[in-house]
């Protein structure tokens, strides 16, 4: 399950790549439109910002702006920015394995080849949906 932190960080990032090009959105508007918390959105912008996804300008006209075309943002970025791993066993992850200790045979265990596929659908789904296909409402790849 994705931490509220995740979800207001990909409902920002949208609402940002809808903006892309057109200068900066306040925290406030931000906040207000899809319904985050001032204070909470405050630390995943500054934490997208620090991850070079956002820049900021202060002043009259300031606020935060995407720093990359929304076509150039997916999904998988975000979820590992603010999830770490997508598998939901740590044997089945690639950037963060851990050996199972349940296991006595981990290639040809029935429970970890559902997970490994479970998680390489995630990966490639959240992978191939960029911030530009949410705006637009395009499929990245189909259901199951």
């Amino acid at each position: 399950m994705l931490t509220q932190k995740t979800r207001y960080s990909m409902l920002a990032m949208v609402r940002l790549a809808k903006e892309f090009g057109k200068g900066t959105l306040m925290i406030n508007e931000i906040a207000e439109s899809e319904r985050i918390p001032k204070r909470f959105l405050e630390s995943i912008l500054l934490e997208l910002k620090n991850n070079g996804y956002l820049g900021s300008r202060l002043g009259k006209n300031g606020g935060y702006f995407l720093m990359k075309n929304p076509r150039d943002v997916n999904l998988l970025e975000i979820v590992r920015l603010f999830e770490g791993s997508i598998a939901l066993l740590p044997c089945t992850s690639d950037k963060y394995y851990e050996a199972c200790v349940h296991c006595k045979d981990e290639e040809n265990c029935a429970i970890r080849g559902t997970f490994k596929d479970i998680r390489d659908y995630t990966f490639d789904k959240l992978a191939a949906t960029s911030l530009d296909m949410l705006i637009s409402g395009v499929q990245a790849l189909p259901a199951i």
